[in-house]
């Protein structure tokens, strides 16, 4: 959430005074120094949705990875830093983010092997082996099913989308919609509150 009430991390141009903010994450062994900032989300710390994916998860192998709704881009940077033979690209509706997210790469010394952008910007014909996301699951329900079905089409052959959602926020009922919708979904683990879900392309 941003830092005024009216105003959303999920907008795309946010309007409160932009104050950035660092701070340092272990993730996989590794320590991360990123920036973040106001009408970003999870502004100044590791949300806890994020660090039980990070709990509970390895890193992908390798392959061509998707950080979906990336903000100042922890999980897609975490990835690109624990996988040299990952490449990873974050989307996010946020310009904000992106900026944050794309500095912090370079930042980082992980440009190019990680790029934010908008959706749009993404080529049509890109496939990923794997999604990693926290969604924003206040977006709405509607909106939420439409930002999913369009991007788990975009799984290459035996990929995977892993993500993770608070249990009453509706991760079961997700989870069940998700299969219903021909995307068989199961969960990997459940931890202060939070599931952790993967979803397969046949």
């Amino acid at each position: 959430m941003s830092d005024q009430p009216t105003e959303h991390y999920f907008s795309a141009d946010p309007s409160v005074p932009f104050e950035r903010e660092s701070f340092t994450v272990e993730l996989w062994g590794s320590e991360l120094t990123l920036e973040t900032g106001s009408g970003v989300f999870s502004r100044g710390h590791l949300d806890h949705a994020t660090a039980v994916l990070f709990r509970e998860l390895e890193p992908p192998a390798q392959g061509q990875v998707l950080d979906l709704g990336c903000g100042y881009g922890v999980i897609g940077l975490a990835i690109a830093r624990a996988v040299p033979l990952a490449n990873v690209t974050g989307v996010d509706v946020n310009e904000r983010a992106l900026l944050l997210a794309n500095d912090n790469a370079r930042a980082a010394g992980l440009a190019p092997r990680f790029v934010a952008c908008l959706p749009e910007q993404v080529p049509g014909n890109q496939v990923f082996d794997e999604i990693w996301s926290n969604p924003p699951i206040r977006i709405g329900k509607e909106a939420l099913h439409e930002l999913l079905l369009t991007w788990l089409p975009r799984l290459a052959p035996g990929g995977r989308m892993v993500m993770v959602v608070g249990k009453f926020l509706g991760a079961d009922s997700l989870q069940r919609w998700l299969g219903e919708e021909g995307w068989p979904t199961v969960r990997l683990a459940s931890h202060k509150g939070f599931r952790v879900l993967e979803t397969r392309r046949a």
